[in-house]
C-alpha cells in the first residue's frame, strides 16, 4: 500500500477510502483517478479500481509502504 498519489502526491494513508490502484498497484487519489486519468492507469493502461482495505491486525504485521512515488504527468494538470 503506497502512501501517496503518484500524480499529485496527496497523502493516502492505509485507512483512506479515496485511493485507487491498477493491477500493478500504482496508486492514485480519487480526484486524479477519475478527473485527470479517466479511470485508466497512465503507466500500464489498465483500469483503476478502489484500493482494498487491509485489516488493522494485518496492517500491524505487514505495514504499508513509506516509499513515495511522484511522477506528475507531462501536460496534465492534477486537481
Amino acid at each position: 500500500m503506497r502512501p501517496s498519489c503518484e500524480c499529485c502526491d496527496k497523502d493516502l494513508p492505509p485507512e483512506s477510502d479515496g485511493a485507487f490502484i491498477c493491477s500493478f498497484e500504482r496508486t492514485f487519489c480519487e480526484d486524479c483517478a477519475t478527473s485527470v486519468l479517466g479511470g485508466v492507469c497512465p503507466n500500464c493502461g489498465g483500469e483503476l479500481a478502489p484500493r482494498p482495505a487491509r485489516s488493522p491486525d494485518l496492517l500491524d504485521k505487514y505495514p504499508a509502504s513509506t516509499q513515495r512515488i511522484y511522477k506528475p504527468l507531462d501536460g496534465v494538470q492534477a486537481v
